[in-house]
């Protein structure tokens, strides 16, 4: 099969437009349109549905986009891994991880990777929804549970816990809980549970609400809880890994935690020889390192 052809077709059906494509690839309308009929005759089918506001595939058009995407994605991985030398670290690198985890505790320490990389491009994606890593929808996730899929290098960096924090001058102002009794008098931030996010922590955050609090604040991230707890708004369900950054969060009812949350580093095992890939690894590893050794694991 002819992988100029392949080439073109896989242009138009991203464009759905013989002139899209003929702008991106350089080409004149009727030259991909020969290119694409060629193709369409050598396979013995129709590829597009032919009409005036466009081109739809067909049926058997749609099983060869299908190929070509997934010789697109091969053929850049290949490219950046080609790209990528052994002395310099460049180009993008598509990360993804949690909303907490995200603006919590890695967009803060990022000047220093970029101090190291400054020709990095980092992709940051902060949402609670699995991207699929195999699938390329990112090059590396950092989780809060175990990857699942077999084609993938994993890595566990920590556990965390959800425990309770308020400030000094809130407490000052409320009084100090010493029982789970005494959180009815309080004000308690935290997630809806039905949101989506670890499960130890929804399962916290049930429990608490279940011992009669009458006044709550329901944020659907760490981020915001975090900021009601700072602004003394009341007692907050929080990952145990902010007391690194945010010395004057104090912890209340020290025996009231959730199960351990595992964080997984995790990328498909076709990146590992990228440079990107190892450096942004790396970085990640001697932080929780630093981190570690601050909680005093």
């Amino acid at each position: 099969m002819d992988w100029d052809k392949l080439r073109i077709f896989h242009a138009v059906a991203d464009a759905g437009s013989l002139t899209h494509a003929g702008d991106t690839l350089h080409l004149s309308q009727s030259a991909v349109s020969r290119q694409v009929r060629a193709l369409e005759e050598s396979l013995g089918t129709t590829l597009f549905h032919r009409h005036a506001r466009g081109l739809i595939l067909t049926e058997q058009g749609e099983m060869l986009f299908d190929a070509t995407k997934a010789m697109s994605r091969k053929l850049d991985t290949t490219a950046a891994r080609i790209r990528d030398s052994e002395e310099h670290v460049f180009g993008e690198l598509k990360v993804t991880t949690t909303v907490g985890f995200g603006t919590l505790w890695l967009v803060p320490r990022l000047s220093k990777l970029y101090a190291r990389y400054p020709d990095l491009k980092i992709d940051l994606m902060l949402e609670e929804r699995v991207l699929d890593l195999p699938m390329r929808e990112a090059d590396l996730a950092i989780r809060m549970k175990e990857p699942s899929q077999a084609d993938l290098i994993r890595r566990r960096l920590l556990n965390i816990r959800m425990r309770l924090y308020a400030t000094q001058e809130y407490l000052e102002r409320t009084g100090t809980p010493r029982a789970l009794a005494d959180l009815t008098g309080h004000r308690l931030i935290c997630q809806n549970p039905q949101t989506p996010q670890v499960g130890s922590g929804a399962a916290l955050s049930q429990m608490l609400l279940g011992q009669g609090i009458t006044s709550t604040l329901m944020v659907n991230n760490y981020f915001g809880v975090l900021q009601g707890v700072l602004s003394h708004v009341g007692i907050g369900v929080l990952p145990d890994y902010l007391t690194a950054d945010f010395h004057n969060i104090i912890r209340v009812l020290p025996e009231v935690e959730s199960t351990e949350v595992p964080v997984f580093l995790a990328f498909p095992e076709e990146l590992r020889s990228s440079r990107r890939v190892a450096a942004f690894r790396d970085f990640v590893l001697e932080e929780i390192q630093e981190l570690r050794r601050t909680l005093g694991e």
